[in-house]
């Protein structure tokens, strides 16, 4: 079982893929800017998503820690679970409520309200 923020080197995520019989996989923000603010890069969580899925003996899920302000709109929750579901629409897609702590105090927590109106998206 792998729980990652999905920010993998490409040549051990390919030697590992195959060993992995399930995988959960941080998606914190469909855009860049919330990885530029976060720190990241998309484009690598999104290529690490891409190999488990097409990886036949991993059973992938994907999670969203949703953030008001940051990372809570409609279309942002919607354009990545199309992409989710355009690799393998099976792929359970989750959304998570954020509470606040550590270096984000200043935000509400998540209200069970929005994720229910996400998921519905």
């Amino acid at each position: 079982m792998l729980v990652s923020n999905g920010y993998v080197n490409d040549g051990p995520l390919h030697e590992v893929a195959p060993f992995i019989d399930a995988a959960n996989i941080d998606l914190k923000g469909f855009t860049q800017s919330f990885y530029d603010l976060v720190g990241g890069d998309l484009a690598t969580v999104k290529h690490t998503i891409e190999v488990l899925a097409a990886t036949p003996s991993c059973h992938l899920e994907v999670t969203t820690l949703v953030i008001p302000g940051l990372n809570d709109s409609d279309q942002e929750i919607a354009e990545a679970a199309q992409w989710l579901a355009s690799l393998d629409p099976s792929t359970p897609y989750h959304l998570t409520r954020f509470f606040p702590c550590h270096r984000l105090t200043d935000r509400p927590a998540t209200p069970p309200e929005t994720v229910h109106h996400l998921a519905n998206c």
